[in-house]
């Protein structure tokens, strides 16, 4: 199994979109049995793939009061599993902090490994007890950067906090970008390697669909980033695999 983190430093740059689209893709553009834990309070990819109704029991799984297996609920999805999340994830870090346990998620991963073929870790914001749990579980680390200053700041110090340290390596995708404002074909332009995600109202549609875009609008521009970008992340996959 690999383990794909969709992390990033700053909230609003589009992660939640990012983590629902690729385990779509994951789950039915690749066939692979796919499973999204979704690490973040606010529990925004547990809503759009139609969890969250049952009791609040998301941090359990870490204080070993829960097998990892036994969050895992089927979504509409054929393949695709979800580990939901709630607000008892509010205390995640100071958990983590009061259990000193540096691979704690490291090893409920590595629970989880021969159910599935491909995770996704939707991660919440910041550099915190969580994200450096996340550091250490996750094979690569997709961060949604927006075309900005400011967001290309964020990847900086994200890069520096890993810098020299043998971790996970990071993916840097230009998210809810749009062409025709100057700022953004600039950020393009320094960096044209990078995958893109366009921003798109159908890419909105998601909230009010509670399904990913490939679901009911795979062939707009939308869907076909994040199928394009999906491919991009398998082959990085395959190429660390050969090292």
């Amino acid at each position: 199994m690999a383990a794909i983190a969709i992390y990033s430093l700053k909230g609003g740059v589009g992660k939640t979109t990012l983590a629902v689209n690729l385990a779509w893709c994951a789950a039915t553009l690749s066939a692979r049995r796919t499973l999204l834990w979704d690490l973040d309070p606010q529990a925004a990819s547990t809503y759009l793939l139609g969890g969250g109704k049952g009791k609040a029991q998301a941090q359990a799984v870490f204080t070993r009061d829960v097998e990892p297996s036994k969050l895992a609920h089927t979504t509409a999805i054929e393949r695709l599993d979800l580990i939901g999340a709630d607000a008892s994830l509010r205390g995640l870090d100071l958990l983590f902090h009061e259990l000193d346990k540096k691979k704690r998620l490291a090893k409920l991963v590595a629970q989880l490994d021969k159910a599935y073929d491909r995770m996704m870790l939707d991660c919440p914001p910041g550099l915190t007890e969580t994200s450096e749990q996340v550091m250490r579980a996750a094979d690569l680390i997709v961060v949604p950067v927006i075309p900005s200053p400011l967001s290309e700041r964020a990847l900086a110090e994200v890069e520096a906090h890993l810098g020299g340290k043998g971790k996970v390596p990071l993916m840097p995708v230009h998210s809810m970008v749009d062409r025709r404002r100057k700022l953004h074909a600039e950020a393009l332009e320094r960096h044209p390697g990078w995958p893109i995600v366009p921003m798109a109202s159908v890419v909105e549609t998601m909230a009010a669909r509670r399904a990913p875009v490939g679901a009911f609008s795979g062939r707009s521009a939308g869907g076909r980033a994040f199928a394009d970008l999906w491919q991009a992340i398998e082959k990085r996959l395959a190429r660390s695999k050969k090292k």
